[in-house]
């Protein structure tokens, strides 16, 4: 019975985000006032079946949706990692985020598309990556 409550009020309070995120993304487009979307840098650890460790950094929350139009600060919190310089594709955005600090880049999302946010130190496999987030511009 417990399990059921926790899981509809979760259910509730989640679907209450979603549509009030998308009240904000409607109205911060209409009024031209910018939209803060937040995003902190993580670290996931493991141990490999060879017994080395495992490092891998990534954008958290990995995708977001703007609309067209919109204006948008991005407010990135360096949680893991000393240093995350990025750029964002096709944005003509860059940016470093370090470690116990908070960076704001801010764009303007008006062509529709894919947008990759790479961390420049962390690109692939090879160097504990790939530390790509996406941010989708809907129309």
């Amino acid at each position: 019975m417990a399990l059921g409550t926790v899981g509809a009020a979760a259910w509730y309070w989640g679907h209450r985000e979603a549509k009030t995120t998308a009240a904000s993304s409607i109205s911060t487009a209409q009024t031209g006032q910018a939209r803060t979307i937040h995003l902190v840098t993580g670290e996931f650890k493991t141990t490999g079946t060879d017994g080395k460790p495992i490092e891998v950094y990534r954008w958290d929350p990995g995708t977001i949706h703007v609309k067209q139009g919109e204006k948008i600060n991005l407010s990135i919190y360096g949680v893991n990692g000393t240093s995350h310089p990025f750029i964002i594709d096709g944005l003509n955005v860059k940016g470093e985020v370090k470690k116990g600090k908070e960076t704001i880049v801010s764009f303007q999302a008006d062509k529709p598309g894919t947008y990759r946010i790479v961390c420049l130190t962390h690109p692939d496999i090879a160097h504990n990556g790939p530390m790509v987030g996406y941010i989708v511009v809907d129309a």
